[in-house]
């Protein structure tokens, strides 16, 4: 199956970098503000979800779900679950991380509910492409940093390799998040692997 684009409203600076990851076969969900990035991206929804409290509905012929202004999930969060059910298994959310630390911070959690569903999701920015760890990970050296920052109590049974910092079997307390600013080795590419907790993997530009 097709992998499945969400855009959200949060702003987009660097297109063409953001625009290196998109694929034409992918099925692009726009998500109300989210369609103020339509054009720059390039690419025409497939699905367009929103209350429209922040863009006016374009009445496209495209498939619409208005939603409610009224409701316990975001835009964002709502049209997931649609595509979850559709059959979708692996998202990539863009324009889902900026200005609203709020937003932010719920939008990241969709990565916990996803990887809870072992589906695969990829979140990115200006800056940086982040994902919940769910099994051996790579980072290779065209990334300037990368960091883990756990996202529950703790995350255990952490291993590093191939990185300026590595770790054998080690944990991050919500507490204490030193796994800040590492770097992979030179001409090398770096792994990580997490047995327990939901660790943010955060692979900066």
């Amino acid at each position: 199956m097709k992998r499945c684009v969400i855009v959200g409203s949060a702003a987009i600076n660097n297109y063409i970098k953001v625009k290196q990851y998109l694929k034409d076969d992918d099925y692009f969900v726009y998500c109300d503000g989210g369609l103020k990035h339509m054009d720059e991206l390039g690419f025409k929804p497939d699905l367009i979800v929103g209350d429209f409290d922040s863009h006016d509905n374009p009445n496209l012929n495209v498939e619409t779900i208005v939603l409610p202004c009224v409701k316990d999930d975001t835009d964002t969060a709502h049209a997931l679950k649609v595509c979850i059910e559709r059959g979708y298994t692996d998202f990539l959310f863009i324009g889902c991380i900026g200005e609203r630390i709020d937003h932010t911070f719920g939008n990241v959690a969709l990565l916990i509910m996803l990887k809870e569903k072992d589906l695969k999701g990829t979140m990115i920015d200006d800056y940086s492409e982040m994902s919940i760890v769910s099994k051996e990970e790579s980072i290779d050296d065209s990334f300037t940093y990368f960091s883990l920052i756990t996202l529950s109590d703790s995350a255990d049974g952490i291993t590093i390799k191939n990185a300026k910092y590595p770790l054998e079997n080690g944990s991050i307390k919500s507490g204490f998040q030193y796994g800040v600013s590492n770097e992979v080795n030179k001409g090398r590419t770096a792994t990580v692997s997490c047995k327990s907790g939901n660790l943010l993997l955060i692979k900066v530009f």
